[in-house]
Formats: structure tokens, sequence, C-alpha cells
């Protein structure tokens, strides 16, 4: 049989095709970041900068900007550079605020759009870890206050983390497509080990006791209340709170490993029962801990039975880390191991819970109420065509609504996955440090040699190292 195309049959069709061709830009372009990770290891922090400037003007657009003031803000601290990288995360941390409460004015007006077309408004880890990497920058130019600042800045924005999607959540339940209540998980990232940590080298550098005394007692709650954050020994950190003068110095050490988690696609179904939208599986398998009841089966009035559709929902996946030890080796003596102090990927994971629930919900009301009204207007549509062209129809619409509905995966490529610290006491004079990374096997990966590194008494020295990988 030969199929004949009139005006009245192209049209669905050719308006599938657009929304199809369409939704290339909905998704999210990681092809700059190939060969990423291997720069990395080489600690080729310059050709890293490099690939990503290069790919500016074609994997960034200016939604994106987020993404691309971290990546390469992170790329210039790893790179020392870190007036250059201040300028970009400070660029970001302004880029967050006003994507934030632009999509605030959004949410209220329509869930039809689909997060990849919005501008990123970065996650919330990337918000709080930005300030811990503005605070190094400072410290790294000698300038303590302003590095003071960035550290309270990551405690306010712990405090506030909940809130700020509560708020979300209550502009969403304005939109008219709302059907079930939007509402936050909860948050299990309430204190960052890292920013304290900050806070108790500059408190105790200005002999603030009292401060430094605090912020150790806050590390010590984050350990008790947040165990899936720091499932490892806490640090000994007797010697921070020990009392020294001249010509005794300190010599703080943080090392930095591994790359924070990506963000992967996961597939969800949904179909619809009588009055009800039922999804294929359960909500636990995405929402984990941050299950909330009645996600699985959501009631929707006056839907009929017999409808399917499919959606996508972005997870943290981390990226595995070679290195399994860190030590540090002070002019030939004995190697110190250090200790593990943050997992800034199992608080990314922890951060990204939070507004799990919004997202999961946001993604299924908009592909059912997008769904529904394709199912209504392909039946208007083909109530007059043979049978197989409206099949070919009823196909192409629902493949172009199925393609606009990808996860939104952007995330910044480059923040670490943990940090590690030791504290030496030292002569006041000059040594060679080297910072070993070594992996489960014992194999040494790298050595980052400090050759003729001074150690001052009575001032703040910390030497920063790195292994991503």
């Amino acid at each position: 049989m030969r199929l004949s195309f009139t005006k009245t049959t192209l049209l669905p069709i050719a308006l599938a095709l657009a929304l199809l061709s369409g939704c290339a830009s909905t998704r999210t372009d990681k092809s700059q970041y190939a060969g990423a990770e291997r720069l990395l290891a080489q600690g080729d922090y310059a050709a890293a900068i490099s690939q990503i400037e290069s790919a500016k003007e074609t994997a960034y657009t200016y939604k994106d900007r987020v993404v691309y003031y971290l990546d390469v803000g992170m790329l210039h601290h790893w790179n020392g550079e870190y007036e250059k990288s201040n300028e970009f995360l400070e660029k970001a941390e302004r880029a967050i605020e006003e994507n934030f409460t632009k999509s605030l004015t959004r949410s209220a007006s329509s869930l039809i759009l689909n997060d990849n077309a919005l501008a990123y408004a970065g996650e919330d880890y990337e918000d709080v870890y930005l300030n811990a990497f503005k605070a190094l920058n400072y410290l790294a130019l000698g300038k303590n206050d302003s590095a003071f600042v960035e550290v309270r800045r990551i405690n306010n924005k712990l405090v506030q983390l909940e809130s700020k999607h509560a708020k979300e959540a209550r502009k969403l339940n304005e939109a008219e497509e709302a059907h079930e209540d939007f509402q936050p998980g909860k948050n299990y990232f309430q204190e960052s080990a890292l920013g304290r940590y900050l806070g108790v080298l500059l408190y105790r550098n200005e002999f603030k006791w009292d401060d430094v005394r605090i912020d150790l007692e806050k590390i010590d709650r984050g350990w008790k209340l947040q165990p899936d954050i720091y499932p490892f020994p806490k640090p000994d950190f007797s010697a921070s709170t020990k009392r020294i003068a001249p010509p005794t110095a300190r010599l703080n050490v943080i090392a930095f490993t591994g790359v924070a988690p990506d963000k992967k696609a996961s597939g969800f179904q949904v179909y619809t029962e009588e009055n009800v939208i039922v999804l294929a599986g359960t909500s636990e398998n995405y929402l984990g801990k941050q299950n909330l009841s009645g996600l699985s089966v959501i009631p929707w009035y006056g839907i009929a039975p017999g409808y399917n559709f499919k959606f996508q929902l972005p997870r943290m996946e981390k990226r595995p880390s070679q290195v399994a030890r860190v030590q540090v080796v002070v002019s030939g003596a004995a190697p110190r191991r250090l200790e593990r102090l943050e997992s800034l990927e199992n608080a990314a994971i922890e951060a990204f819970g939070v507004k799990k629930p919004i997202i999961y919900m946001k993604t299924l009301t908009r592909a059912v109420v997008k769904g529904l009204a394709a199912e209504q207007a392909t039946a208007k549509m083909t109530e007059n065509m043979d049978g197989g062209m409206a099949f070919l129809t009823r196909f192409a619409t629902t493949l172009a609504i199925n393609q606009t509905e990808n996860a939104d995966l952007r995330v910044s490529r480059f923040f670490p996955a943990e940090a590690s610290i030791k504290e030496l006491h030292l002569k006041e004079g000059a040594y060679d440090v080297r910072v070993e990374y070594y992996n489960a096997n014992g194999s040494l990966l790298r050595a980052d040699e400090r050759a003729g590194l001074f150690v001052a008494a009575g001032r703040l020295n910390v030497l920063e190292s790195s292994y991503l990988n």
C-alpha cells in the first residue's frame, strides 16, 4: 500500500520532527571533558584550562555559564592562579544566586519547561564548596580576613539549605499544573568539616581559642549527625589545640584527591489508572532515604486509564579514585600519614537529596502534562487518517515528547572527592616537603615535591596539595 501525504497529515509529523531536532539543545553537552581526567591525573592543569577555554563558545551556552565559571575557576585554583580562580568562582556564586531567584519566578508560572532549557543554578554542594576554595585562594594570597568571610558563607549556606528548597517547593505549588504538594527532602548536610577546619586555622592564628573550641565541637557534631558523609574515623585534632611558641611553627598539610561525582540519567515510566498516576517500579529506587509517602501513586482527578509516559531523572554517581593513602615526608624524616577530613563526594550526594523529591515531582508532572496534551492533540489530528498514517503520527509525537524529557546532567567536573589533613610542629626554617599518594596495593601514584618550603613561626603555614585521580 502506498501512503499519501497531505498538508493536514504532514503537520503533526513535521511538528514532531521539529521537537526532535530541537531536543538536542536540551541535552547536556559534555564533549569538552574528553581527555580531561587524564590531564588532571598528570597535573597538567594549564592544558585542561586551554581545553575548556577552547570549548567556551561551543559547549557552554549562556544558560550554562555557571558550569563554565566553576570549571575554569577550579582549574585556575589547581594551577596556582589564585586571583584568577577567585574571579571566576565569584562570578559563579553571583550567577548561582541570580539563576535560582529567576527559577523561583518561573516555577510559579509553569512546570512545563524542561530544566535543561533553564539557566543552571548550580548544585548545592558546588555553591557551598566554592566558598571553601575561595577561602583557600585568599589564604594563599595572604588575605586572611577575606578567607574568614568565605568560611562564614559556607556555614550560612548550610543553615539555609533546607529552607531554600522549601521556598522553591512553595512556589511550585502555585503552578497551575501542580497536582501534588511539592516538598523538599530532609537536609542531612548541616556541617562541613572542611569549612570548620579552615575556621579553626584562622581563629587559632588570631589566638581566638574559644572560637577554635566551638568549630571543633561543630566538627564533632557533624561526625555524629552525618554518618553517611563521614563513614571514616574522625581526625585527631589534639595538635590543633596545643599552644606552641616560637621558634616552633605549625605546618598544616591539606591534600585533595579524586574527583567529585558526575550526573547520570535514570529512566522511568509511568502509567495511568482511573484518576491516578502510577510509577512503574518504586520511587524508593530514586529517592532512597528521602522517600516521601505517596510519590509512587499520585492522585490525578479526571485522568483516564491506559496512558504510558517515559521520563528521565538525574542522579549523582561517584567517580572512582585510585588513591588509598596519602602521607607527607619532611626533609627525610619518617612519613606521617594524612587523615581523611571531608568527603566532598558524600556531601554532594547528601545535598542533592534535599531537592530530589522536588526534581521527581517536577519531572513526573511535566511528563504527564505534556504526554496528555500530546495524546489529546494526536487523537484529534488522526480522526480521519487511515490506520498506517495514524500509527506513524502517534509514534512520531510520542517519540518527540519522550525525547524532550532528558534529565538535566549539568554539573561542574573539577571539584575533588576528598580532603585529608595533617598538622606538623617544626622548628622555624626551610624544609623539603614531599606529599605522596599511594594506591590500595601500596604503589606510589604521585609525589608532590616542595623544595625549600619555609615554615614561619607565629603565622599560618598551609601547604595544599592535590592528586585528582
